[in-house]
């Protein structure tokens, strides 16, 4: 595998040191990562696509772009992707087209050529697609043990909508799975979160898919203020600074879950994740030394796992929430990622509305909210 960067800024295409190697006329998949409005221009597109003719592109609008051990905003980051002899097949659904989530799971997983398919790459809208029942669609087809890794969509801190695409179908809705085949290619993931709990653990009573309404029998949103204390006062968005774990009755694993949006008049959350009925339930807050440890644990357990001990890119996908608690620190966690992948490592990623991997290699794929997840891909000749 090689790979070449750029940063397209200003009409001129800056290239990455060390990652601009790869043979343009065998690029196979082109990876741009960037600013919604830069994704929604049709000239940026057009130049992406002169550049590679041959190759599928994908497309995700994000909360911030990471390049090596860059963090930036308002950027179009730029990986294109040649390989020796893995192949590859892309996918596009639309959300719109289906009556929920869990069904465009079930049809975008078998619309992949199953033979010989090792994993999956996803990136999906991240506003009007339920990230949670998506996974569960793929999981409940996925009976061949394929890993499925990526990341949904931002739109800065804005959260508004968000734009997806593949090739030249770009725009709101899209959800976009990128097969990998052959057995060359060797495909590993981590993701952890560093956020210290605290309280007891509480049970959620009443729930409807992502919208909380009570937990041990009482109003959750008055719940959640008492918690916050002085902090209520600026929810929605202090709600990033506190985020909440779940454990279903079913795992023995815990998610992280981000509040999206509170109702007042209803006095419930809705979550950037399912939050079912049964689950338990802890109050979590920022440890900025153990968020950039994390970063740097995930990089670890990463290049643990890799028989040759060597990975030639990383896709790290991080969540909007620590952007905004990190704020000027955002790039520690980065640079905490690259320090344990090594130089030799081409680094591209994003800034999300929700990361999607596995707890462990051949565990199933779960939507996570505030973690670094990464997956790291070796081609092995």
């Amino acid at each position: 595998m090689k790979t070449q960067q750029f940063i397209l800024a200003s009409n001129e295409w800056i290239p990455i040191n060390g990652n601009s190697n790869a043979d343009v006329t065998n690029v196979g998949m082109a990876l741009v990562f960037g600013a919604k409005h830069l994704i929604a221009d049709d000239v940026m597109r057009l130049k992406i696509r002169q550049k590679y003719p041959d190759a599928d592109i994908v497309y995700a609008s994000t909360a911030g772009e990471i390049m090596e051990n860059q963090v930036l905003d308002d950027s179009l980051c730029i990986t294109a992707i040649s390989f020796a002899s893995t192949r590859t097949q892309s996918k596009l659904i639309k959300i719109q087209e289906y009556p929920n989530s869990f069904e465009a799971g079930k049809h975008l997983f078998n619309s992949l050529n199953n033979l010989g398919l090792k994993s999956i790459f996803l990136v999906s809208d991240g506003t009007l697609v339920n990230g949670s029942d998506l996974i569960a669609g793929l999981n409940s087809e996925n009976n061949i043990g394929v890993t499925i890794s990526g990341g949904l969509a931002g739109d800065g801190s804005n959260f508004g909508s968000t734009l997806t695409g593949l090739n030249d179908a770009v725009g709101e809705g899209n959800i976009i799975a990128v097969g990998f085949y052959g057995d060359a290619l060797e495909v590993y993931h981590s993701s952890l979160g560093g956020w210290d709990e605290f309280g007891r653990d509480r049970i959620i009573t009443k729930s409807d898919k992502n919208v909380l309404y009570e937990i041990d029998g009482k109003n959750a949103l008055d719940l959640y203020k008492e918690y916050l204390g002085p902090f209520s006062n600026e929810l929605p968005g202090s709600a990033l600074l506190f985020p909440i774990s779940i454990k279903t009755t079913d795992s023995d694993q815990k998610l992280v879950r981000t509040i999206l949006t509170i109702d007042e008049d209803q006095k419930s959350m809705t979550f950037a994740g399912n939050m079912p009925e049964a689950a338990t339930v802890r109050l979590m807050k920022a440890n900025f030394d153990k968020l950039t440890e994390a970063s740097a644990e995930s990089a670890r357990q990463v290049m643990n796992k890799a028989v040759h001990n060597q990975i030639d890119l990383a896709i790290l996908v991080s969540c909007v929430g620590r952007k905004l608690v990190l704020q000027t620190r955002t790039e520690e966690e980065v640079w905490a990622a690259r320090s344990i992948l090594g130089e030799t490592t081409a680094i591209t990623g994003f800034y999300s509305y929700g990361e999607l991997s596995p707890y462990n290699p051949s565990g199933r794929c779960e939507l996570h909210n505030q973690t670094m997840t990464i997956t790291g891909f070796y081609e092995n000749l």
